[in-house]
């Protein structure tokens, strides 16, 4: 097999993790530059991450980091974004969630989607006085 025959029996990556969002990007998320700003993909991950620590926590947790995170694609007006998560880790009071964002094309709405990005987040469980509580 040449090479160009192996890339193209190779199957298509797909999402990890269980769906926790889907927006769509429109025209007041756009940077300068007209591309959907950076931040609002991130915001958007943060809060979709929070679905399974919340879960596993059986409470109220807080961002406390993001390691890894890298664009892959642009993510343009019109494009529906789709938000997938899953827990990695657990400790005493945290947990780590990897977090991925993939893209439908406006243009290309019947293609196959698109990772744009991802990143593992850490969330830590918090009481009612914003401490670090244990998980259950």
């Amino acid at each position: 097999m040449t090479e160009s025959q192996t890339e193209a029996a190779a199957p298509p990556e797909l999402p990890q993790g269980h769906p926790v969002g889907r927006l769509i990007a429109m025209p007041a998320d756009t940077n300068p530059e007209g591309d959907i700003f950076g931040g609002w993909l991130l915001a958007h991950m943060d809060l979709a991450g929070a679905t399974p620590a919340f879960e596993r926590a059986q409470g109220r947790c807080v961002t406390i980091a993001l390691d890894g995170m890298i664009f892959l694609q642009p993510v343009a007006v019109g494009d529906e974004v789709s938000i997938y998560a899953r827990v990695l880790k657990t400790g005493r009071t945290s947990i780590r969630v990897q977090v991925e964002a993939w893209k439908r094309s406006r243009n290309q709405a019947s293609a196959a989607p698109v990772k744009v990005t991802e990143g593992v987040f850490t969330y830590v469980a918090i009481d009612e006085e914003r401490r670090p509580r244990p998980l259950p």
